[in-house]
């Protein structure tokens, strides 16, 4: 390496700026008197007075303010009562789809009922055949 002086085998710990040893503890707090300082070397802040609209304005403001709002939920009325109507058509089609279901259901059930007494009567008959 570029290094003139020789090793000798000894490893020495890096030297720290005194700055750094003092300043271990964190950031420095400003004092009081510091503070004060700042604050007075900043410019004013200056504010808006709000201005006040006359009662006719503000009237005026109000209706159609008033006017807007009305008409927007008319019109979320009219668009939720549109989305029941829609629902409920869906349920009542689903309800009779199902109603149809159980009939064939029930149907199918009385079916297999009967089929399964046909075949005791039929295995009855056989096994009396066989016995007598």
């Amino acid at each position: 390496m570029g290094e003139s002086t020789p090793m000798t085998g000894k490893m020495l710990p890096p030297v720290l700026p005194q700055r750094a040893m003092k300043n271990s503890k964190g950031p420095k707090q400003p004092t009081p008197h510091e503070t004060a300082a700042n604050q007075d070397t900043s410019p004013p802040m200056k504010r808006k007075a709000p201005s006040k609209p006359s009662t006719s304005e503000s009237a005026d403001i109000f209706e159609v303010t008033a006017a807007g709002a009305s008409r927007e939920f008319r019109m979320l009325s009219s668009k939720f009562a549109q989305v029941l109507c829609e629902r409920a058509a869906a349920d009542s089609a689903q309800m009779e789809e199902l109603d149809g279901l159980l009939r064939e259901a029930q149907n199918f059930q009385a079916y297999l009922i009967g089929k399964k007494n046909l075949l005791k009567q039929t295995l009855a008959s056989i096994s009396d055949k066989l016995q007598g």
